[in-house]
């Protein structure tokens, strides 16, 4: 005989709201208590969540990306309860499973690991690197973080752990062999030449000092990295017209300081941007994870870079394109001083269609923004400038022009749609009337 058990997220702490980053398990599994079958990640840590029974798994209520609290349900769990049946048992630890209770804490001693194995130059290893084609790989999120660090993909990886569990023995194989093979790791959909960091003692030099990373830069840096590598970036730069906007805004700005709020060029760039988006429908989308398709998006929510004590974030307004530039102003306040606080929320952060990222309040004069994916288009704003420029009676006057910088990816847009967007974006801001069209 047989029962169902429904497996609920345990209580994990002071915490409202976690996302599923992981689901460990498939429809059919047999699982033993302890085993882990979800990860969660909050803002302040990941967590593995283990069952707390042994069976058959039913069925599999959450799905990654899910946000969920104490007591949600994760999973259909039939328990075995037939005497005639071979119970499942609790698996013992052996040397293959260490990494499921392996500490997360020693990055620096991994990489030690795997640069001496190398430089040992074992005999080369056979791997047949599609063993795992089509299927979801089968490893410890430790293991799956220690993968991701060397550069391999981990769905590439054989395992031979329990039930086909990858270990570390076998993720430093793969990258021994690649390395022996002719020094390429085979990571997420195309080649790059990977070794792992170099473990350099500085203090041979002179005197160093070691400062962590901080939280915001340790979860953002992976993915500016991802989004580096997997996105064909291209930067088209350009310089917009702004004196009659910046006079519209010095004469409007003591009405916003009235208000409690200040009024910002940005403000107007980002209803600017709304307002190409609309025109330029390809620059508000998607591409689908199939990478086949684009998800064409008909609201327009902006995310802006806000530089905080403790790193970059990028909170969203949203619905721009119906707002006016007194209300985006106010909201962009608002929501700043909450980043800079350390108090938005995981949804103040989704949801965006395309980023602005402002670095005119410091200067320069233009940079390449990375792309925020799953967003394919970012745009960088720099100091703007009095410049002598020609007017339509060929006659030199000086004019405030502001350098736009816009990075798109070039699997979706190619280079003379960017270019139209961002002429055309540059005519808006330099016209303000076209914000009203």
């Amino acid at each position: 005989m047989s029962k169902i058990e429904i497996i609920k997220v345990p209580d994990i702490g002071d915490v409202d709201a976690v996302e599923v980053i992981e689901v460990l398990v498939t429809v059919g599994d047999e699982i033993a208590i302890d085993d882990v079958i979800v990860t969660l990640e909050s803002e302040k840590a990941t967590l593995e969540v283990p069952s707390s029974s042994a069976g058959v798994v039913k069925k599999i209520i959450v799905n990654v990306g899910d946000e969920v609290a104490h007591g949600t349900d994760l999973l259909e769990l039939e328990i075995i309860t037939n005497d005639a049946v071979a119970p499942v048992t609790v698996k013992t630890p052996k040397a293959e499973d260490a990494e499921v209770i392996e500490k997360r804490t020693e990055p620096v001693k991994q990489q030690n690991i795997i640069q001496q194995e190398i430089s040992r130059k074992p005999p080369p290893v056979t791997l047949q690197a599609n063993t795992l084609a089509g299927k979801k790989a089968h490893a410890s999120p430790s293991i799956r973080k220690f993968a991701r660090e060397l550069g391999a993909d981990i769905n590439l990886i054989p395992g031979t752990g329990r039930k086909g569990r990858i270990t570390k023995e076998n993720v430093k194989a793969y990258i021994k062999g690649a390395l022996q093979s002719g020094g390429t790791v085979q990571a997420g959909t195309a080649n790059f030449e990977v070794l792992p960091p170099a473990n350099e003692d500085f203090s041979k030099y002179g005197e160093i000092e070691t400062v962590a990373l901080s939280r915001i830069q340790k979860i953002s840096g992976k993915y500016l990295h991802r989004n580096w590598v997997r996105i064909p970036h291209v930067t088209q730069f350009d310089e917009s017209d702004i004196t009659e906007m910046e006079a519209f805004r010095q004469s409007v700005k003591n009405e916003a300081k009235a208000q409690g709020f200040g009024l910002s060029p940005l403000a107007f760039i980002i209803k600017a941007v709304a307002v190409a988006l609309r025109k330029f429908p390809k620059f508000n989308a998607s591409m689908d994870a199939s990478g086949e398709n684009l998800v064409m998006k008909k609201y327009y929510h902006i995310g802006i870079a806000v530089d905080t004590p403790n790193g970059l974030v990028v909170p969203v307004l949203r619905d721009v394109l119906s707002k006016t530039i007194m209300e985006i102003a106010k909201e962009m306040g608002e929501i700043s001083l909450k980043a800079r606080e350390g108090k938005l929320a995981p949804n103040d952060m989704k949801g965006g269609c395309f980023s602005v990222s402002s670095l005119g309040g410091i200067g320069g004069t233009a940079f390449t923004p990375i792309i925020n994916a799953p967003e394919v288009a970012i745009l960088g704003v720099s100091r703007s400038k009095i410049k002598p420029e020609y007017n339509d009676k060929g006659e030199v006057e000086p004019r405030l022009m502001l350098p736009l910088s816009l990075s798109y990816d070039h699997r979706v847009i190619d280079g003379a749609d960017a270019a139209r967007f961002i002429v055309y974006l540059s005519t808006v801001l330099a016209d303000l009337k076209k914000m009203l069209l």
